[in-house]
């Protein structure tokens, strides 16, 4: 496999965006947004804490200032862990881990979606789709089986279990589950839960492991849609207007997992923000001109926060204006990385207040990838 510079990265994006160039704008119905709720675990470490654990943890790479100083440097302040800290000092094999991701990430999921059908007024049994999306375990059948049955879904409901987007699988699931209401499913459930601290490796001195440290938390976030018209109480949060997938080729070393005896090894590359200032202006531009859309008509930017590079390398590419991305900062400072959750807690925050407007939410994963949601609040 060949390595992807940002170069080639910026080849292949104008080669696919050329596909699409030709074809006038699409029009897609409105899907309305009608509940939203976050969840952490109960086991909340500040930075601090966290960066003495990998001090103990690897002695030989924390004898090197620049590497430790990547906990300063984050911007983080403290983050949720499915686990007590103490426990990530220990060996746990990929088996353990597991049982504690199906049983976390499935208490967390419950939490989130009884929160966000509460704020909808929707009763699980009228719920007609669960799109349920995680990357950091694994389960057959997979967790929304156990969910629906928790929380009392009509058994005939569609399923759409997703798998393996990380951090874009906030922005691709809210994606399939407007698909879904447009396809004629009425209430939507969408579920996105991850617990990436049990991708931890206590042995691996890697770059990336280190790195991974340094950023990653553990949430889940759930959401209900609908059809605009159909009966509810109270107006929509937000209405989703469109959604654009952009996979890369020959990209697969950006980011990633590989699966190891003691677990999922975290796998992602130093040339991400590069690649986001490579990336994200002509993709934009395309995600928007594809609905009839343009670049001066956002008000709202809500940008899955993968680390303060990340966002660096968004507002620059984007031309974005001071402040544009503070709600996407304030998450990965209260939380950290969650992967797909995360722009949904950035969403939830974005739509406590401010002006009304158009928006766009955008988050980058494996693949590599990018997806893009237009919506409006």
């Amino acid at each position: 496999m060949r390595r992807l510079t940002a170069d080639l990265l910026t080849e292949q994006v104008d080669a696919t965006s050329v596909r699409f160039r030709e074809a006038g704008p699409q029009v897609t119905r409105p899907v309305a947004l009608r509940g939203l709720f976050t969840a952490t675990p109960a086991h909340r470490a500040t930075q601090d804490e966290i960066r003495e654990v990998a001090r103990r943890t690897f002695p030989r790479l924390s004898a090197f200032r620049q590497l430790m100083d990547v906990f300063a440097n984050t911007q983080i302040d403290a983050r949720f862990l499915a686990m007590p800290l103490s426990w990530y000092e220990q060996e746990h094999g990929w088996a353990e881990k597991n049982a504690v991701y199906t049983r976390e990430a499935l208490r967390l999921s419950e939490q989130a979606a009884r929160g966000a059908l509460d704020a909808a007024g929707v009763r699980a049994r009228d719920v007609d789709a669960v799109v349920f999306v995680t990357s950091t375990g694994v389960s057959t059948p997979s967790l929304e089986t156990f969910l629906m049955s928790r929380l009392g879904v009509n058994p005939h409901a569609v399923r759409l279990p997703l798998w393996g987007l990380g951090c874009a699988g906030g922005a691709a699931g809210l994606a399939r589950g407007a698909d879904l209401v447009r396809a004629g499913f009425q209430r939507v459930l969408l579920v996105t839960v991850e617990l990436c601290s049990l991708t931890f490796v206590r042995g691996d001195e890697s770059k990336s492991n280190f790195v991974g440290t340094s950023l990653f938390a553990d949430g889940a976030a759930a959401l209900v849609l609908g059809s605009p018209d159909a009966r509810a109480n109270g107006d929509p949060l937000a209405h989703l207007h469109g959604a654009r997938s952009t996979l890369i080729e020959d990209s697969a070393d950006i980011m990633g997992w590989d699966v190891v005896d003691a677990g999922l090894q975290v796998r992602f590359s130093r040339d991400i923000p590069a690649l986001v200032r490579s990336l994200m202006a002509t993709n934009v531009h395309e995600a928007l001109k594809g609905h009839g859309w343009s670049r001066d008509q956002l008000r709202h930017f809500v940008v899955h926060p993968g680390g303060v590079k990340v966002l660096s390398s968004y507002e620059e590419a984007l031309a974005l204006p001071a402040g544009a991305l503070d709600a996407s900062r304030t998450v990965l400072r209260q939380y950290g990385n969650m992967s797909a959750p995360t722009v949904l807690f950035v969403l939830e925050r974005a739509l406590r207040g401010g002006p009304r407007g158009k928006g766009l939410l955008s988050a980058m994963g494996p693949g590599f990838s990018a997806e893009h949601v237009l919506l409006e609040f």
